[in-house]
């Protein structure tokens, strides 16, 4: 089987991105640091830094995240947005909730002119989410 998963850089913020995803959208959350990997460090005040972390859902939703070393060219996320859609509204909405807290609203979720519910905004750490929930979203 093939997956195709969001990876989203960041810069010293992953751990705390990671951990408000998790409790927008439930899951098992894995982070190693770059502390923890002998000799992936340019930087000892980095050890800290997420090298790789993995948010798992219950319903199999899967997202991971890093933080870019400070050696590292860095670029804030554009041009791409993490989508999360699927026939239960009432889950699509909840998440829409949790995320929505410190976010920019770009467009208020509600009733889209292809039916179901669709919202997008721009959550606290500088990600770009699209939400689609609702009939014809399975």
């Amino acid at each position: 089987m093939t997956n195709l998963n969001p990876y989203i850089s960041f810069r010293g913020d992953a751990r705390a991105a990671m951990e408000f995803y998790q409790q927008a959208l439930g899951g098992d959350l894995q982070v190693m640091t770059f502390g923890d990997m002998p000799g992936m460090l340019q930087d000892e005040a980095e050890q800290t830094l997420v090298m790789h972390a993995q948010l798992t859902t219950p319903g199999g939703l899967v997202l991971m995240a890093s933080d870019t070393p400070g050696y590292m060219e860095y670029k804030a996320p554009q041009g791409v947005s993490v989508s999360l859609s699927g026939s239960d509204e009432a889950e699509i909405h909840a998440a829409w909730g949790k995320l929505a807290d410190g976010a920019t609203v770009s467009q208020d979720y509600g009733p889209a002119p292809w039916g179901g519910q669709f919202g997008m905004l721009t959550d606290r750490f500088g990600v770009d989410w699209m939400f689609s929930g609702g009939e014809g979203n399975a």
